[in-house]
């Protein structure tokens, strides 16, 4: 097997930057390895939403490893308060601020350097009254509380991997990007991708040293799991807010994608995902990006509140469809957001892994009330979807090869079980509600 997709990756990376990469596994490991027969699964939707941890999301759940306390960087004990998805404010999330709030595994710093009135911003738990259809999903299904953001750093990159299993391309290797896209003119935050303005550049890291690296154009080209979806004819799709330049939009940043074919697989607005659902074309793998005030993320105010409505509208789509015995449904946050969590993560190098982020997994074969205490990231998710489709785990030589692939979460001897509706508020999505170019840092 490792044979093969070492055949698979070096092919793959001979090719032009301006071509499509169409990687085709040999028919003997598809035999070995496909999922028919084994996984009953030929749908996977992945949901992709915005800065939470999961000390601030799922405080309660029965048997998961939630804090109630933080220590903040004078030592001293802070009990975490109830903050509203609703707030006006954003917490950095850069990986300087990764830096900081982790100070060398104690995990102490996340108000260090807050003015004493903002000293207690970071330290937030979720309110029941809003957070109640993520806790049903956790409660009837699977949480997994040791699932660890891959990279440490902010939207842009971590968008990245949950399409390529990192951040980085030939031409930039051995740097990952680090950093959502700048303006070299202006110093400011701007939308990334390849329709991103000529003036965008990142700034990269050397995961072996944490050395600083070159600045490219935030338009990378690397093997993504589409390709490999492509070359087992399984049909995909990414839905996002809108096209053009984005710092959620990762196949906007996917040189191939971007000027290829398949850059039709990526469909705007998001709720598209539901429409889909109503007239019977769900694809085989969907990654499913939210809107502004649906995604969680902190700043927008009282009116970005809609998160976990729209996730459960999603959910209770692909529930009540003809697809529901055949798939599984992840639900992730990119990164932390700045909010406390207790866990250290376990640092493989000078830029993975980053802090817990909660995942979710919803499935007529998902385990009932099961907290999944197995160490997790986002390659795991992509390790899934390929064992799934038969792809050799693994092809995308990034942390698709040494992740898990989440199989603890699942019980695939068992009857698949019915759907009871997720209760939530009614979602409506509203004319003009558009994820942001830039993720606030």
């Amino acid at each position: 097997v490792l044979s093969v997709v070492a055949l698979l990756l070096a092919a793959a990376s001979c090719r032009s930057q301006t071509q499509s990469f169409s990687p085709q596994p040999a028919p003997q490991i598809l035999q070995q390895l496909s999922g028919a027969g084994r996984i009953p699964i030929s749908h996977v939707v992945i949901i992709f939403q915005e800065n939470r941890t999961t000390d601030y999301l799922f405080q309660g759940i029965p048997g998961a490893d939630i804090a109630k306390y933080a220590i903040d960087s004078e030592g001293d004990k802070v009990k975490l308060k109830p903050i509203s998805l609703g707030t006006p404010w954003d917490l950095g999330h850069t990986h300087y601020a990764f830096l900081k709030d982790y100070d060398n595994g104690k995990m102490d710093g996340f108000d260090q350097g807050l003015p004493p009135k903002r000293h207690l911003r970071p330290f937030g738990r979720g309110l029941d009254s809003e957070l109640y259809p993520y806790h049903e999903m956790a409660k009837e299904y699977v949480l997994a509380d040791h699932m660890f953001q891959s990279n440490q750093a902010d939207s842009f990159p971590a968008h990245l991997y949950i399409v390529s299993g990192t951040a980085t391309d030939a031409v930039i290797a051995p740097y990952h990007v680090s950093r959502n896209p700048h303006d070299r003119i202006t110093g400011k935050g701007i939308a990334g991708g390849c329709d991103a303005v000529k003036t965008a550049y990142v700034e990269t890291i050397d995961p072996r040293n944490a050395s600083p690296g070159p600045t490219p154009f935030p338009c990378l080209d690397r093997p993504v799991l589409s390709d490999f979806l492509d070359g087992q004819g399984v049909s995909w799709r990414y839905y996002q807010a809108h096209r053009g330049a984005g710092d959620w939009f990762a196949f906007d940043a996917i040189r191939h994608v971007r000027y290829g074919s398949d850059f039709a697989n990526v469909v705007s607005p998001p709720q598209a995902i539901l429409g889909d659902l109503s007239a019977g074309r769900l694809a085989g793998v969907s990654w499913v990006t939210p809107a502004g005030p649906w995604s969680d993320h902190a700043g927008g105010g009282v009116s970005w509140i809609r998160g976990p409505a729209w996730v459960a509208a999603v959910v209770n789509a692909i529930g009540t469809s003809k697809y529901w015995k055949s798939t599984a449904i992840f639900i992730t946050w990119d990164d932390w957001g700045g909010w406390y969590d207790h866990v250290p993560p376990p640092i493989k190098n000078a830029y993975e892994l980053g802090f817990r982020v909660p995942l979710v997994i919803i499935s007529p074969y998902a385990k009932k009330g099961y907290v999944s205490k197995k160490q997790h990231e986002f390659g795991s998710i992509l390790a899934f979807t390929e064992e799934t489709f038969g792809i050799p785990k693994g092809a995308l030589d990034a942390t698709d090869r040494r992740a898990d692939d989440l199989m603890d979460a699942f019980d695939f001897k068992q009857r698949p079980r019915s759907f009871t509706r997720i209760k939530a508020p009614p979602f409506s999505p509203s004319t003009g509600d558009n994820a942001p170019d830039i993720d606030p840092e």
